[in-house]
């Protein structure tokens, strides 16, 4: 059975590509495997965040996991910061990591952009706290996108350094678990733009509580073009050359679990405004129920604070063996 690992950071309103992405993926591995599930609040203050906020999106992102169908009691669901294992772990990584690892790391570019100079120290080892998110555990697997595929290289490589520094086989070498490129889901706006927060437009996403009336009139203001659902033929036009109505396949193929070439068959050359109303059924269908469930949870945090101290605490026994083991490794004088 494979261990695996997953944070979420806690930065409120989660839309359509956070559940398509990643949160619907927690409740389908579930089954085989051992999960644990972590709502990262310590990476997320990287960035400033009013306190106030911070632990309310804690709480909404531990009740999307559960209204997605995440399972506390079969899984491990908590929040980092209540597990001393991660910032313990992420100091040692830090003493393990090269400077010039970090300054390959193109998120950190990304982010910092031009105000590099002025970021926290913290986004920039942010990564070295990602390999202790996944290696106090011992995780084997983490689900991955493209966008996280080099921070979980440098997790392997700090894993791999660990071991030849100390000569032993304290950690393994995590496996990526690839999500499928279906869920990658685009702007409403622009489809060349992957769907964020961040974006301006509150049009441009679907949230996960969103209602049948929002859900409705964002799909309706959708940009697409003047001509046909897109058919599948050379006529019909390219990712690259509609990337609007490829999204909007690409959105209706995941929530129906099916093929983008699967839709095209059932709405190629028909018009935008049946396709449209089809999408608004189906994103009805799939994100009324979990919508509802997440509001109910959110009015009931005593409930989910439960489920947290419940998993932090599981979470601390698996990793306290672990540390026991890395401090014997680096030479630590313990107790």
């Amino acid at each position: 059975m494979a261990r695996v690992f997953s944070g979420v950071q806690p930065t409120g309103n989660l839309h359509l590509g956070n559940y398509l992405g990643a949160v619907r993926q927690f409740a389908r591995l579930q089954g085989d495997n051992e999960c644990l599930y972590c709502v990262v609040d310590m990476h997320a203050i990287t960035v400033w965040q009013e306190p106030a906020e911070l632990t309310a999106n804690t709480r909404e992102v531990t009740a999307a996991f559960l209204a997605a169908g995440v399972d506390p009691v079969r899984n491990i669901v908590f929040n980092q910061s209540q597990v001393s294992a991660h910032a313990e772990l992420a100091w040692v990584f830090n003493c393990v990591a090269r400077m010039g690892w970090l300054n390959r790391m193109t998120q950190f570019k990304e982010k910092a952009g031009k105000n590099r100079e002025n970021v926290s120290v913290g986004l920039y080892v942010y990564p070295d706290l990602m390999a202790a998110d996944i290696l106090a555990y011992k995780a084997t697997h983490v689900p991955v996108g493209e966008d996280q595929k080099q921070h979980l290289e440098l997790t392997r490589d700090i894993a791999q350094k660990f071991n030849n520094d100390f000569r032993v086989e304290c950690f393994p070498l995590v496996e990526p678990l690839i999500l499928d490129e279906a869920a990658r889901i685009m702007s409403l706006r622009e489809g060349t733009k992957k769907m964020s927060k961040s974006d301006l437009s509150d049009q441009s996403r679907l949230y996960m509580t969103d209602d049948a009336d929002a859900i409705a009139l964002k799909i309706r203001r959708a940009r697409t073009d003047p001509n046909p659902v897109p058919d599948g033929s050379p006529e019909g036009g390219t990712r690259e050359s509609r990337p609007e109505a490829f999204n909007l396949l690409t959105i209706h193929a995941a929530l129906a679990d099916v093929t983008v070439e699967t839709v095209q068959a059932e709405f190629g050359g028909k018009p935008f405004s049946v396709f449209k109303e089809a999408l608004t059924a189906l994103a009805v269908e799939k994100l009324g129920p979990i919508g509802a469930e997440m509001k109910r949870l959110k009015a009931d945090p005593g409930h989910i604070d439960r489920v947290l101290a419940d998993g932090a605490a599981r979470a601390r026994a698996l990793a306290a063996p672990v540390m026991d083991e890395v401090y014997r490794v680096v030479g630590f004088l313990r107790p």
